[in-house]
């Protein structure tokens, strides 16, 4: 059965933790370059395999390498910054096309960015503790995957936003800067343990 209560708690503590995330940026950054479908369908069914995941694991996620997790993650963030810097000045309209953005490139962009990113991510073992504390594995699991896909698509249609106001070079070359730090930061974590 169900608990609203559980799951509105959930939704609140995984929605307030995740938002000032890296995966708020990565939608947003994937949000500026792809269709936002593509990109949500990606990211959502990786949000939905982490809490899967923690919440059948329960507390043993605590127990992972987070120094190998923190090398993958700054790995991908420098490629994908690499990406971004040495695309080439196209015409927006030309990126907006969807023959430029299959499904099935840009979903699994969007799937392999945050199931690495994610995966040992404070929110995927708050929310094993939940399932744990809890005992309402269902519940738990409902409230914490729309809570990440609450800041997952906020991420998302912020960065269609924010293109509509700001030169797409311009959010490129943010975007490569920040990707840039978040991938050393994670390769520091790695190392420094």
């Amino acid at each position: 059965m169900i608990s609203i209560t559980v799951t509105a708690l959930v939704f609140g503590v995984i929605f307030l933790a995740e938002l000032p995330d890296k995966t708020a940026l990565a939608g947003l950054v994937l949000g500026t370059r792809y269709r936002a479908s593509y990109v949500f369908a990606g990211v959502a069914a990786a949000f939905l395999l982490h809490v899967v995941l923690a919440v059948a694991a329960g507390s043993a996620l605590t127990l992972l390498p987070q120094q190998i997790v923190h090398a993958l993650t700054g790995v991908l963030f420098l490629g994908g910054a690499a990406v971004l810097l040495m695309k080439k000045d196209e015409d927006e309209e030309e990126i907006r096309k969807p023959a430029d953005q299959s499904f099935w490139k840009v979903a699994g962009t969007g799937f392999t960015l945050i199931l690495v990113a994610e995966f040992g991510d404070l929110t995927q073992i708050m929310t094993a503790n939940l399932a744990a504390r809890y005992d309402a594995p269902i519940s738990v699991g409902l409230g914490a995957v729309l809570g990440l896909w609450a800041v997952a698509g906020l991420g998302i249609v912020g960065g269609k936003a924010l293109m509509r106001r700001v030169p797409l070079r311009l959010i490129t070359k943010i975007a490569a800067l920040l990707m840039t730090g978040l991938g050393v930061w994670s390769l520091y974590e790695a190392v420094a343990g």
